[in-house]
């Protein structure tokens, strides 16, 4: 049949055609744009794994910074402690001289004002016992005619306020 030796002849020369132009390609993508971009990869991969490696010197660098400055910190914080019980201590020890001489002071008031009462008392005592005494005096000489002396009034006065 003439049809198929007509397709054979048609067939080959696809086909001679189909293996030229994928050798073409081939050597075209295979050999000229392959290596370039297999190069970009691995400039790429070797830029990621240098910005890991810098990343990782830059954590850990981070890490002892922080862990420096933390001791700092701690040991800033103790003496800021230690200060604040110095001025608590300091403190406590201005605020009892202040209340000791507070309490003196008081003490010394209070010892004078007792002795300034009593003589007080003592004084109105004494003015009662007068005033007592001469009442005595009156009552005595207007309910029997007898004159009392102050001494006697007095006297008779200061038994019963002594014994009641």
């Amino acid at each position: 049949m003439p049809q198929i030796s007509q397709l054979a002849a048609t067939y080959a020369s696809q086909i001679f055609w189909l293996l030229l132009t994928f050798g073409i390609v081939f050597v075209v993508i295979g050999l000229g744009m392959v290596p370039k971009i297999q190069g970009t990869v691995d400039q790429r991969d070797r830029t990621v794994a240098d910005d890991l490696v810098a990343a990782e010197g830059a954590r850990k660098a981070a890490d002892q910074a922080e862990e420096e400055w933390r001791t700092r910190e701690n040991a800033i914080r103790a003496e800021a402690q230690k200060v604040l019980a110095e001025a608590r201590a300091t403190a406590a020890r201005a605020t009892e001289k202040t209340l000791g001489e507070a309490n003196d002071r008081i003490a010394q008031r209070l010892t004078s004002e007792e002795s300034r009462i009593a003589e007080a008392g003592r004084a109105a005592m004494s003015e009662i016992e007068a005033v007592a005494a001469d009442a005595a005096q009156t009552i005595v000489a207007r309910l029997s005619g007898a004159n009392v002396s102050d001494d006697e009034a007095r006297n008779a006065v200061k038994a019963v306020l002594v014994n009641g």
